[in-house]
């Protein structure tokens, strides 16, 4: 692969739960085709699944950006949801604001940031409470 970056976009629909993980699935594809190893590829697929479904239960939508070098993987997320009003809570594993009809689902379990962060190498998180959250995932490939 050469220097340059390769980036994506995506957007979230934010009024389904249907197609909620359809980046992370193109993206699991084009890391494949780009001869990524297995394990990189399940890191990033996960983490940017687990950041579709919170922007689609907490923001109504968003944004994915994801650029591919030869050295690192980034993956950008952005909403205007209601933001995060105590990121340290929130990224304890089993804290959720959900409500009771999304846990319905199957969703909401307080598991998305525990997630993220546990299979990126490096993770950031900005949110202002009433305009929304911007997440940034790394992940560093391997050589060889």
């Amino acid at each position: 692969m050469s220097s340059e970056s390769l980036c994506f976009h995506f957007d979230v629909d934010g009024n389904n739960f249907i197609s909620a993980g359809e980046a992370s699935v193109q993206v699991k594809k084009l890391l494949r085709q780009m001869g990524f190893a297995p394990d990189l590829i399940r890191r990033v697929s996960i983490a940017m699944y687990e950041g579709e479904i919170n922007m689609v239960i907490h923001a109504h939508g968003g944004v994915a950006d994801v650029c591919v070098d030869q050295d690192v993987i980034s993956v950008t997320l952005k909403d205007e949801g209601k933001g995060i009003a105590d990121i340290e809570l929130a990224m304890q594993e089993g804290y959720s604001t959900a409500p009771d009809n999304i846990r319905a689902l199957g969703f909401g379990a307080g598991m998305g940031l525990p997630n993220m962060k546990r299979y990126a190498d490096r993770m950031d998180v900005e949110s202002e409470v009433g305009k929304g959250t911007k997440i940034v995932l790394e992940f560093i490939v391997a050589e060889g």
